[in-house]
């Protein structure tokens, strides 16, 4: 007899008969027994050592993973949001010239924040030496830049002044980096869109004075968009008293719906009207499948750490058939075996489960610091700014999911420990105790 089943029988005898109540305290010494390493059953205890861990990882790394995934969406989202409008009217029957008065009415409709008529076109901007690159003129007016809140509330360096005055122009951050232009140096911008001449068209080029530089954390837009007044816009492009789109901004961007028909109502002329939604319909589309891809893999990896529990259980029941043998015969019903087995499987699934939701806790909440720490290590960029959009690792955890991510890892640790524990309860005590 095993010292495992010495100390069983001595707590039994205190206790007359184990109990017969389901997960009674003699079930869960017996399980808690069965989890401690001893010398004979150390390869089970490294098993289930393994499955621990893995469990923890496969919980902390799905968390993570989402936390990330779901940071990236709602960065992005905020971003896009914050620099584009929600509702984008374009005329139908003729050029947009009386924009000031519908940009006025539609400012007017409840839920709409404000309404801003716009120009944009591509030019080349050209800074100090050889650098250029291509960029997005958006012609807006003064007070319209000071509402956007993602633009003014992010000046990195000078102000909208100039900018007001109409003698100068706001460029993001990265672009200034990449021309090498500070406040108050030169811009050169080249259309191909000029003046018409008995030679054909002539490229138009014409210099302008960065008066502040923005930063909103999106490196597409830090490195292409270009804002410039609105009546200076218009006359760079010939587009003189007229704007191609007023983009509009809505209290609730999520029901922009619901604002169709008020606006269509106030614009009084033929409109179309499409929104972020649309615009982004593809991009946003591919992030959901990733993320759902992503959580079916790794979910992979908590499976086969419950599979580990299974082989771990399987060996700890045939090394302990003696103990289950004098365990029956003390009295102990099949069923009582089986909950005991499934304690012990389910314990480790629950531990593991639990310490993987702290590890990913710690690791969401300090994401930007590990990647910092782990870039220094390596000297390289990790996600790097100019293929993921972002200037910094966003991780957003969401409740439901955390708490679908344990239920899953919990399920499946249970699952796991079913059989083991039904092949514990019926073996028989005369076999088990003839093979040891």
């Amino acid at each position: 007899m095993t010292a495992a089943t010495e100390d069983q029988v001595q707590a039994a005898a205190k206790s007359g008969v184990p109990s017969s109540r389901p997960f009674s305290a003699f079930e869960r010494m017996v399980a808690w027994r069965y989890l401690r390493s001893r010398r004979k059953e150390a390869f089970i205890s490294v098993i289930a050592g393994f499955s621990f861990i893995g469990i923890m990882l496969g919980v902390a790394t799905l968390i993570i993973v989402m936390a990330v995934m779901n940071g990236f969406r709602t960065e992005l989202i905020s971003r896009i949001l914050g620099m584009n409008g929600h509702i984008i009217v374009q005329p139908l029957d003729g050029p947009l010239t009386n924009y000031a008065e519908l940009a006025n009415k539609f400012s007017a409709v409840p839920g709409v924040t404000m309404a801003i008529p716009m120009v944009e076109g591509q030019v080349l901007a050209q800074g100090y030496g050889d650098a250029s690159t291509g960029a997005l003129v958006r012609g807006v007016r003064p007070d319209d830049l000071s509402k956007l809140k993602s633009i003014s509330e992010h000046i990195q360096s000078g102000d909208l002044v100039g900018f007001a005055s109409g003698s100068g122009v706001a460029i993001g951050s990265r672009m200034a980096e990449q021309l090498g232009i500070r406040v108050g140096g030169t811009i050169t911008l080249t259309s191909p869109n000029g003046d018409v001449t008995p030679m054909g068209m002539n490229p138009r080029v014409k210099a302008y004075t960065v008066s502040a530089i923005f930063e909103i954390g999106m490196s597409e837009y830090d490195a292409t968009i270009i804002f410039m007044p609105l009546e200076e816009a218009q006359l760079y492009f010939n587009a003189e008293g007229l704007v191609q789109s007023i983009e509009i901004f809505a209290e609730h961007p999520d029901a922009v719906d619901s604002l169709r028909k008020p606006i269509e109502d106030a614009a009084g002329r033929q409109i179309f009207i499409t929104d972020w939604r649309d615009r982004n319909k593809t991009f946003f589309s591919a992030l959901e499948v990733e993320r759902n891809v992503m959580f079916m893999i790794l979910t992979l990896i908590v499976l086969v750490a419950a599979l580990n529990i299974i082989s771990g259980l399987i060996m700890l029941v045939k090394d302990k058939g003696s103990d289950i043998a004098i365990l029956r015969t003390m009295g102990a019903t099949s069923g009582s075996v089986m909950r005991i087995f499934f304690m012990t499987g389910a314990a480790i699934g629950v531990a593991g489960t639990i310490a993987g939701v702290l590890l990913g806790v710690v690791v969401c909440l300090n994401i930007e610091s590990i990647r910092q720490f782990f870039s220094w290590v390596s000297g390289t960029t990790l996600f790097n700014p100019e293929l993921y959009f972002l200037s910094q690792l966003p991780a957003d955890m969401n409740a439901d999911e955390t708490i679908a991510v344990v239920i899953m890892a919990i399920a499946l640790s249970f699952l796991a420990t079913i059989f083991p524990a039904w092949r514990a309860s019926r073996l028989d005590p005369v076999q088990a105790l003839r093979y040891e």
